[in-house]
């Protein structure tokens, strides 16, 4: 799992934030929100342009730079405008099993990576520099991957005075993936079957600005009557007391209806929140493995209170081992019956994350009101 992630010098990150999760304050209460001792189901609040999207695509850096991505050639604003340093640094502490590994790296941007370290319980496994062309090789055997050929590799990324090709750096750790035979129980297979599993979804509705472009596919899953079945349940676990069919038209395509004594089309009729629980549903749980880490921006956007609780309460028993990070602006969520103030963080202009049991010097106990602290003013101090 991961133990922890640090950013600096990104988007709207000035200075040095973490989140730690193994930050744990011992509550008795609301124990499915940790798993084996680490941070499972985080809810993240902040006034709107914190950055709770940006921490989010920065925290999922690793998928695309370990395996590139559809973002890997974003020409957006990468380095703090702020800033005079001249990377971005993102590190990330794992532990699997009883090994502890640490994966961290420098960017100018998307595409340019200058620097690149791996470490296995507090050992430098290998280590690039590609900007002062040195590198660091000496702890492959650690890993079983001292048949890798390094020569090899560093020809490839050597570039000479060519500026045109500077940018197109492979990280060793992906080249190694690629080019050296690993065990299955490899702690690098380990940290690929992760990072590979790592998803964000951002709030909005696909389904319905692009109908005809999401449906067609999903649709098609849906004529599995089992998965229609499951997503039926799923709506009315969430309190959508509905009963679906799915037609095949006289043209091939296929549509999806309320079923009553009429039907009724599902595109045209469903609310915008019913909507976006679809779409929520299509874009996870279709999928033929279970996220490893799932960070939800905004994710109640279209939701009722009582709604949201309930896709919390879902996705802690659906995924009760995967990393969960939400953020949101209802302060409903904010309670000790569904989380814990060392699950609960604000997120601040400046750009701190804090832990509502770090942001008051009270300790906050099950009985307290979170929600009313919070809207009292309470951890004013900490936005």
């Amino acid at each position: 799992m991961l133990k922890k992630f640090t950013l600096k010098n990104y988007k709207n990150f000035k200075d040095e934030i973490s989140i730690d999760f193994e930050n744990t304050a011992g509550y008795q209460f609301s124990t499915d929100c940790i798993t084996d001792g680490i941070i499972s189901k985080m809810l993240i609040y902040g006034r709107n342009a914190t950055g709770k999207t940006n921490l989010g695509k920065a925290l999922m850096d690793i998928n695309k730079t370990m395996f590139g991505g559809r973002n890997f050639y974003d020409t957006g604003i990468f380095l703090n405008a702020d800033s005079i340093d001249k990377t971005a640094i993102f590190s990330y502490e794992f532990c699997f099993e009883n090994n502890e590994l640490v994966y961290r790296y420098a960017r100018l941007s998307n595409q340019d990576l200058r620097k690149e370290e791996l470490l296995i319980d507090g050992k430098t496994i290998f280590s690039c520099d590609f900007e002062n062309n040195k590198f660091y090789f000496e702890n492959l055997e650690y890993i079983n991957a001292e048949t890798a050929n390094v020569d090899r590799y560093k020809q490839s990324v050597d570039s000479g005075d060519d500026e045109e090709f500077q940018v197109l750096k492979l990280p060793f750790l992906t080249w190694l993936l690629s080019n050296v035979a690993l065990s299955n129980d490899s702690i690098l297979i380990k940290l690929a079957n992760y990072a590979r599993r790592m998803l964000m979804i951002t709030a909005g509705n696909e389904m319905l600005r692009n109908p005809r472009i999401t449906n067609d596919s999903f649709y098609e899953l849906l004529e599995d009557s089992n998965r229609l079945k499951d997503l039926e349940d799923f709506l009315n676990e969430m309190g959508i007391k509905c009963k679906l069919i799915l037609e095949k038209l006289p043209d091939g395509q296929k549509k999806l209806y309320f079923r009553h004594e009429k039907l009724v089309p599902f595109d045209e009729t469903a609310s915008s929140g019913t909507l976006a629980l679809v779409d929520l549903y299509r874009r996870l749980i279709p999928k033929s493995w279970a996220p490893s880490l799932l960070y939800l921006d905004e994710f109640d956007a279209f939701y009722h209170y009582e709604m949201a609780e309930k896709v919390i309460n879902f996705l802690k028993k659906r995924y009760p081992k995967c990393q969960v990070i939400m953020t949101s602006h209802n302060t409903n969520l904010m309670t000790n019956r569904l989380m814990r103030p060392d699950c609960l963080f604000i997120l601040s202009r400046e750009g701190t994350l804090t832990a509502l049991c770090h942001a008051t010097e009270r300790e906050l106990r099950e009985g307290h009101n979170l929600e009313k602290m919070y809207i009292s003013g309470e951890f004013d101090k900490y936005e």
